[in-house]
């Protein structure tokens, strides 16, 4: 039953006499918890990609393992996440999706817990790789409790919104928390963290989203569409495939700079990758019950959608793995201080949440995407004049970046999920999460391959520079993504009339 209508076991004379302004605050108060809820642990699952990533040196010289060894710390996670992602958004959809958000955050805090207390290098991968898994079912499912929770229109929107400024917030904050955490504490602490905020979610969840089942909703919308079974069963051999194909892809990119482009791991795997994944649209194209309709792909603003958070997860991971070595090896900051130098970009990715909904109201979103891709192009200009030596005033440009990464993170998502339905909205949060994760496991390989291999003059501020204008030419293809967007928008409605 809807949120807002109390159970009978609730009900008392009492509500005989409750006002319409009484049920309507109720209503809002259960909706503005059921966000908080779903944002704290999105919030979670990002902060972990970056928080970790400041850890690393710590983690190298505790356990007593190579710097290779110790990058499988993050290369495992992102394995794990990228390449279930998919399968955790059907999943989310036809199993229940309050079901599967509180299951993942079961499996993902006790595996923090599992790496915070790992006093073996093989048994923190272990543990980050089922954290990832993990997170794979909870990122899909909290797009989904939000695009369904809230109806359509302005409500939506502002959710979308602090959605999608939790991604860039997560990521930058994760670099502050991170460089607190392993100065005054230990690196496990980076890990133990998660522990009681992904256990208090799951406890307070099944509370605070009550609502309809919606695996039992999956089945009534696949009745009313003539199908006999759909909605009930998942497609094995399609999650297998495209876990599979995801998982070969990010493998291949991640190792890329390690082992070479050209090497056989690397040009094998990436080889396979694209086999795989042609066996996945043959499959689907063939099964009754898709995984991922092949039509559901066509759709322009999903289209669209995935292509910009890949265009993004290109210069937001890339952009803040080499900014943070740079500010580290060549200005020679603490990790702390690091951390501050780049958290004016999240501020400005949180504020950019917030008034991105009425900017977008005033606009159109799409007209939106094209403003926040050219500003995280001008802002990554002008960090291609990066000091040569302490602090600089042109830092202060990442507030630039922040402000193109949220907008265009949320601009993404609007347009991805719009005008689907309820029993495909996991899915599309899947599509893009895995998007964006493999476009992040491209830019963390190619940016710091770029910044090493051209280093030269003082300090080696070249090669870093060409690495942000290489950034910054992924934000001005995402810019060209969105114009076109509103181009054929723009033409569809002018045809229409």
């Amino acid at each position: 039953m809807p949120a807002s209508v109390p159970s009978p076991s609730s009900y008392s004379a009492r509500d005989d006499f409750a006002t319409a302004d009484d049920r309507d605050t109720h209503a809002g108060l259960r909706a503005g918890l059921r966000l908080a809820l779903i944002l704290v642990a999105a919030f979670m699952v990002v902060l972990d990609f970056s928080i970790v990533n400041v850890a690393l040196p710590s983690i190298e010289r505790e356990l007593g393992v190579t710097t290779p060894v110790v990058q499988w710390v993050v290369t495992g996670y992102a394995i794990a996440f990228g390449g279930l992602l998919i399968l955790g958004g059907r999943a989310a959809d036809l199993l229940g999706r309050r079901r599967m958000f509180i299951a993942g955050l079961i499996v993902f805090s006790l595996a923090s817990l599992a790496g915070g207390l790992a006093r073996d290098p093989v048994l923190l991968v272990a543990s980050r790789v089922v954290q990832g898994a993990g997170a794979a079912v909870v990122a899909p499912a909290a797009f989904s409790l939000i695009t369904t929770s809230f109806p359509a229109g302005p409500r939506r929107a502002r959710a979308i919104g602090l959605y999608g400024s939790i991604s860039a917030v997560g990521f930058v904050s994760g670099q502050v928390l991170g460089g607190v955490l392993v100065e005054w504490t230990s690196w496990r602490s980076v890990f133990l963290v998660n522990v009681p905020v992904g256990l208090a979610a799951a406890v307070l969840a099944p509370r605070i989203l009550r609502g309809p089942d919606t695996r039992a909703k999956a089945a009534r919308d696949g009745r009313q569409s003539g199908g006999t079974r759909a909605g009930r069963h998942l497609d094995v051999r399609g999650a297998v495939l495209i876990t599979a194909a995801v998982a070969l892809v990010v493998f291949g990119v991640s190792q890329g700079d390690v082992l070479g482009w050209t090497s056989l791991p690397v040009a094998g795997t990436l080889a396979a990758a694209a086999a795989v994944a042609a066996c996945f649209g043959v499959a689907e194209a063939r099964h009754p019950e898709p995984l991922v309709r092949p039509r559901l792909l066509l759709r322009p603003g999903l289209r669209n959608g995935a292509a910009l958070a890949f265009l993004l997860g290109v210069w937001n991971g890339g952009e803040l793995l080499v900014l943070s070595l740079y500010l580290q090896q060549a200005l020679h900051f603490s990790p702390l201080a690091t951390g501050l130098v780049i958290a004016p970009q999240g501020v400005a990715g949180f504020t950019t949440g917030l008034l991105g909904p009425r900017l977008a109201g005033k606009v159109g979103v799409r007209r939106m995407l094209v403003l926040t891709g050219a500003a995280a192009a001008l802002g990554f200009a002008a960090l291609a004049r990066l000091p040569s030596g302490g602090y600089s005033p042109v830092l202060t440009v990442v507030i630039l970046v922040g402000f193109g990464t949220a907008g265009t993170a949320f601009g993404s998502l609007v347009i991805a999920s719009r005008a689907l339905a309820d029993g495909d909205q996991g899915l599309a949060g899947g599509v893009i999460n895995t998007s964006r994760q493999i476009g992040a496991a491209v830019g963390a390989a190619l940016l710091p391959a770029i910044a090493e291999s051209m280093r030269g003059g003082v300090t080696g501020v070249t090669g870093d520079r060409a690495a942000m204008l290489t950034a910054g030419a992924a934000a001005v293809v995402a810019t060209a993504v969105a114009w076109n967007a509103a181009r054929d928008t723009a033409a569809a409605v002018r045809s229409a009339t």
